[in-house]
């Protein structure tokens, strides 16, 4: 594990103190239209808008979308004060950040989401991004890509396209990619023999969706 670097002293490091408390709480995107971005995470993804914060002063709104526990937490807060409070105490938020006026432009996607696309790109050459994606996990992964399907969410990977079999990348609206990953199993990853988009166990090179392949 690991590759050519040793992790053991990692793993064998004693819990720091000082950080017990600490919860790594939100990934933050930028993003052009809200209400799809807002439709996709609610809607497609199953998470909840926790709570908003507007800024009108300095042109920009933050959506905050995420799993709450409720089982530890308990519901979200009806009461916009108690919103905000209660949301930093969510796990793995994801803040969505709208500049006002980014809907009214031109083109489809204006972020780069830092996986080698070319948007925003003054010479229209692909970017060599360090961000790769955030990740969900789903009891049947299978299951949960056809509902994906169903709602019209676009595949940069099948279950069973590419090398590693049982997970999946969809995008967001704007680009950005979440990964689709079956809770709590270990790799390999439960399999089915075709997945949603038709791609079997033995095939899918890559990760295209060979399903759109003629």
């Amino acid at each position: 594990m690991g590759g050519q670097l040793d992790v053991s002293a990692y793993y064998a490091a004693p819990k720091d103190e000082a950080t017990k408390d600490w919860v790594m709480q939100q990934t933050m995107f930028r993003v052009k239209d809200p209400k799809r971005s807002l439709d996709f995470y609610t809607k497609v993804l199953g998470m909840q808008l926790i709570t908003v914060g507007d800024f009108p002063q300095w042109g920009f709104t933050v959506f905050f979308v995420g799993y709450p526990p409720e089982k530890d937490l308990g519901p979200v807060p009806e009461n916009d004060a108690d919103k905000f409070a209660y949301c930093m105490k969510v796990p793995g938020c994801v803040e969505l950040t709208w500049n006002h006026g980014s809907e009214a432009e031109d083109a489809d996607r204006v972020y780069n989401t830092g996986n080698a696309d070319s948007t925003g790109s003054k010479d229209g050459e692909a970017v060599k991004g360090g961000f790769g994606h955030i990740g969900i996990t789903v009891p049947d992964v299978y299951a949960a890509c056809q509902r994906f399907k169903d709602m019209g969410a676009e595949f940069t990977k099948s279950p069973n396209a590419g090398g590693m079999k049982g997970l999946a990348f969809v995008k967001d609206p704007d680009g950005y990619l979440v990964e689709v990953l079956p809770l709590g199993k270990g790799f390999p990853f439960p399999t089915q023999d075709t997945d949603c988009c038709g791609v079997s166990l033995s095939g899918g090179e890559g990760y295209a969706d060979n399903s759109k392949k003629k």
